[in-house]
């Protein structure tokens, strides 16, 4: 189990003054990355055997939406592996120690020249369940397809600030692209009770993008898939659940 606690910025907050999404998975991404240097298979250690980590999925579940200046704690913990999957979760709590999310990551580790995908090493074999919190999957799910009659945002491009120390596209800006698709006035209005990720391709700067975006089942729900036109390629599926503020 590896612990942190991260202070609200107000540059992370929505407009409501509200945590941001993409700033709560941020924080997610860091603290995974503190905890696998921690264990001996952070990014320098892969690089040495020419490997390094992806996001394959996420499930993140949120109670309580912090408002700044709030302290939060954040813990997280190696669940060992099944397969080609290494598993990570996490429990966020509020100063006063209340519940406040809860998240469940897949990863993959890949050769960086091949972009093949490689068997975990006996460090990630060796993971304990560190207390799972038992109301969340046990795995992040793989997402249904987004209808093709869904509607389409226009085309956009990558930018070089989206790209992240491996050169392709940092998995929050996955996110951040689907949330700009949404109408300000639905953003202002609602606030995220759940998001699911999967993570299918790379993208790298100057590619063009679009999104295509339906209802996905319950009230609140919409799916996103993020595509690239030029080869038709599936790069990232988004399911995101809202609730009324």
């Amino acid at each position: 189990m590896y612990s942190k606690e991260y202070s609200m910025r107000i540059f992370e907050t929505n407009p409501d003054g509200r945590l941001g999404l993409v700033a709560l998975l941020d924080y997610l991404q860091d603290i995974a990355s503190e905890h696998a240097v921690q264990l001996g298979f952070g990014r320098d250690d892969l690089m040495k055997d020419n490997r390094m980590w992806v996001l394959s999925r996420l499930y993140a579940e949120i109670i309580e939406w912090p408002i700044w200046p709030a302290v939060l704690t954040i813990q997280t913990w190696h669940r060992g592996t099944e397969k080609l999957f290494s598993f990570r979760d996490y429990r966020v709590s509020g100063a006063d120690g209340r519940p406040l999310a809860a998240a469940t990551t897949s990863w993959l580790t890949i050769d960086q020249t091949t972009r093949r995908i490689q068997r975990p090493d006996e460090n990630l074999l060796r993971g304990s369940s560190g207390g799972f919190d038992n109301a969340l999957p046990r795995s992040a799910a793989k997402l249904e397809p987004v209808a093709e009659s869904a509607i389409l945002s226009p085309l956009f491009r990558v930018r070089f600030s989206d790209l992240d120390v491996n050169l392709h596209t940092n998995n929050v800006h996955y996110l951040q692209w689907a949330l700009d698709s949404y109408d300000p006035e639905f953003l202002m209005g609602h606030h995220p009770r759940s998001v699911e990720i999967n993570f299918l391709a790379e993208s790298r700067c100057g590619e063009e993008i679009v999104i295509r975006t339906a209802p996905a089942g319950e009230e609140g729900a919409f799916g996103h898939a993020i595509l690239r036109p030029a080869d038709a390629a599936e790069l990232c599926r988004l399911r995101i659940v809202w609730d009324r503020k």
